[in-house]
């Protein structure tokens, strides 16, 4: 079997080799971690703890991954040496800044050495993996070595369910080596029970992104982008958060289109790929808009930056990482990026925490079951077309009573939903034997 994966693994490197070089090249992506990739060389947490080793593949990931990380630590008395593992250049810069006190470090490619390598050097005693990021090598060897692997936060969307379907057989022994699956909800546990996860396994325990939203009015960050954006005044604030391309093209039309009619409307918009950054950039410049750019800092933008030659509130660009939750803060108005394009939807429950009036595009499927839980509470505004996007924001401008009361109700949304990551955390502790681990009174104060 390990022939087999390995000689694929080669396969597909190789045919996708002139697309890596190039963003290499272009981007300057893929080139740190070579070592811990490639070979498996990852760093062990110093002293003689047990690790407990956790993945979150990227941003995304990475931000919902802290949650569980803070509570797993605390419950447990420190008692563990954390490994977290990213898979991307941005999830790594925001994992090292998110755990400046555990151990981060690549995750392997699942070639046979260098997953046997990383298992060698770590000795985990447990992993922990967010969402749905399976890998068969790494999930045989750890099987194999009687490592006790859980997925936390478990998702699986109907569409990619139908593409897995499909491999089943080659899938099935993935799942039904999994100690726990904490699952979002009921149908995710259905589909996953379907692609072979034992019934014993399975536990639905709702989302993680409901928790831990800090969306306190004194949040350092909101402060710090309040400052660096200039924003001190009253005016109505859309942010666009996540998007890709053409929703920032989508979202400016929109913006020039109601200034006449609004014009103390500010817009700030923050790109999903830092790639993307400079492109945007240019792109309200070129519309003739002003720009103020988060990376420049607030010592470098002057007052008269604030607006442009015609008056208008310059348009703000939030082009650094790990910085959207507390951006969410400001906007009365936010739309949700990915959902005009291609990539599924983005985080609706962050601006929904804050209680901003929540908008986004048809395209969800990665979020399917948040975007149910907000429709049948009436908390949000799904669009099915881009022609939709500029009458629902004058709509919302036009009666910023009715926005107060959406925005109210999404908060209020969020706050039920609360409470999956106390109980992910109990479960972990109970069904992958790291009780053995732990003096009794750490236990019975966990629980």
């Amino acid at each position: 079997m390990h022939w087999l994966l390995n000689t694929v693994y080669v396969l597909l490197l190789t045919c996708l080799s002139p697309l890596i070089v190039w963003r290499m090249m272009r981007h300057g992506r893929y080139r740190r971690g070579l070592a811990a990739k490639l070979l498996g060389r990852l760093q062990r947490p110093p002293g003689v703890r047990p690790v407990v080793w956790f993945h979150a593949v990227s941003v995304g990931e990475v931000v919902q991954l802290q949650k569980i990380v803070l509570e797993f630590r605390r419950a447990t008395a420190d008692r563990f040496a954390v490994l977290v593992t990213t898979s991307t250049d941005t999830g790594f810069d925001l994992a090292q800044q998110r755990f400046p006190d555990c151990t981060v470090d690549w995750f392997p490619l699942d070639f046979s050495w260098a997953v046997r390598n990383a298992i060698s050097r770590v000795q985990p005693v447990q992993v922990v993996l967010m969402e749905l990021e399976l890998w068969p090598g790494f999930m045989a060897a750890c099987r194999n070595r009687g490592i006790p692997a859980a997925i936390v936060n478990a998702r699986l969307s109907e569409r990619s369910f139908r593409r897995y379907q499909r491999v089943r057989g080659l899938l099935q022994p993935m799942f039904s080596g999994l100690r726990l699956i904490a699952a979002q909800s009921p149908a995710i546990a259905e589909r996953l029970r379907l692609l072979g996860a034992r019934p014993e396994a399975l536990q639905i325990t709702g989302s993680i992104k409901f928790d831990g939203t800090e969306c306190r009015v004194d949040h350092p960050g909101l402060s710090a982008l309040r400052a660096a954006f200039l924003m001190e005044h009253s005016g109505p604030v859309l942010v666009a958060g996540s998007t890709q391309e053409p929703e920032e093209r989508l979202i400016l039309d929109a913006w020039q289109q109601l200034q006449p009619e609004f014009p103390e409307l500010t817009l700030i918009l923050v790109p999903r790929h830092k790639e993307r950054f400079d492109a945007v950039a240019e792109l309200v410049q070129q519309r003739g808009c002003g720009l103020i750019r988060r990376s420049a800092g607030a010592t470098a933008v002057h007052l008269p930056a604030a607006r442009d030659s015609l008056g208008r509130p310059a348009v703000r660009l939030l082009d650094t990482i790990g910085e959207l939750s507390a951006c969410w803060g400001l906007a009365d108005l936010a739309f949700v990026g990915g959902s005009f394009g291609n990539r599924g939807g983005q985080n609706m429950i962050e601006p929904a925490a804050w209680g901003a009036a929540v908008l986004f595009g048809p395209h969800t499927w990665n979020f399917r079951d948040v975007v149910q839980v907000f429709l049948e509470a009436n908390a949000c505004l799904q669009l099915t077309d881009p022609a939709e996007l500029l009458p629902a924001l004058r709509g919302l401008l036009q009666d910023p009573a009715a926005a107060k009361r959406l925005g109210a109700t999404a908060r209020q949304t969020v706050q039920r939903q609360q409470g999956a990551v106390a109980v992910t955390i109990q479960l972990l502790l109970e069904r992958c034997e790291l009780e053995q681990h732990l003096p009794v009174q750490v236990i019975t104060r966990a629980a």
